[in-house]
């Protein structure tokens, strides 16, 4: 899979292939970044790539026609390598919120390319022409738009084969059966210097697989009921939720949690 990133900052993206586990995808070439600064695509001897917005107000416009150049140079690029056609998508805080299962798709698809915009926005002429979709990382403002894009590569990139060193991994995360995750423990059994609260759970040391099954489950059924009861009901709507784990969220709420 390929992304093209059109950026003002390509330095800021060094990190995805010199650390932590998911750079194994960028090493073995399983995704395929490349990088376009938008700069480079100016036609001015200043290199200028953004201007005061029409109708006033603070804060500069990044401009269209540079990225447009920019996005021309990368279909050329594509149409060269034999590579398919990738949608491009705008970090923006009027996109719709990331999610794991759009990562999900993006992780099985062809790639797309990734426009970080910066100031206040960018021209939207560009946007209507050329945009596919909008994200966005959560409901705040960002400086730019590189942060959620490394977000995205980075968690596109962990979904790929070999990348962690266990496959069932990313299966147990939160957010890939629409629950939170449940709790994790380790060694030692118990840490010094405190009640049964600072024991691991008794359960997850029974060798008992249905138990800890059963256990993992109540706790990421809890845990999601008090946090984010909207996935509860996302669960419910879409027939992801048993009779059991029903049956288990109705003594929470019998309990008054």
């Amino acid at each position: 899979m390929r992304f093209d990133v059109l950026t003002l900052f390509p330095e800021l993206f060094a990190p995805l292939r010199t650390v932590g586990v998911t750079r194994r995808a960028f090493d073995a070439g399983l995704v395929d970044l490349r990088l376009w600064p938008v700069r480079d695509f100016a036609d001015d001897a200043y290199r200028r790539v953004d201007d005061r917005p029409y109708g006033g107000g603070p804060g500069m416009v990044m401009l269209a026609e540079p990225l447009e150049r920019a996005l021309a140079a990368v279909r050329t690029s594509q149409i060269d390598a034999g590579a398919t056609r990738t949608p491009v998508l705008l970090f923006s805080p009027a996109g719709r919120p990331m999610s794991q299962a759009r990562i999900a798709e993006l992780a099985g698809g062809p790639g797309a390319v990734l426009v970080c915009g910066r100031y206040e926005g960018i021209d939207q002429r560009f946007v209507d022409r050329h945009v596919d979709d909008e994200l966005s990382l959560g409901d705040f403002v960002l400086s730019g738009g590189e942060l959620p894009a490394l977000a995205l590569l980075d968690a596109v990139a962990r979904l790929q084969p070999g990348v962690l060193n266990d496959q069932a991994s990313h299966q147990q995360d939160s957010f890939s059966d629409g629950l939170l995750d449940c709790p994790h423990y380790s060694r030692p059994e118990r840490l010094e210097g405190g009640d049964a609260t600072r024991d691991v759970p008794a359960v997850l040391l029974s060798g008992h697989h249905g138990d800890i099954a059963r256990w993992r489950r109540e706790r990421q059924l809890e845990l999601t009921a008090r946090r984010r009861p909207d996935l509860i009901a996302a669960a419910r709507a879409a027939g992801r939720l048993s009779v059991a784990d029903e049956r288990y969220l109705g003594s929470l709420g019998a309990a008054g949690l």
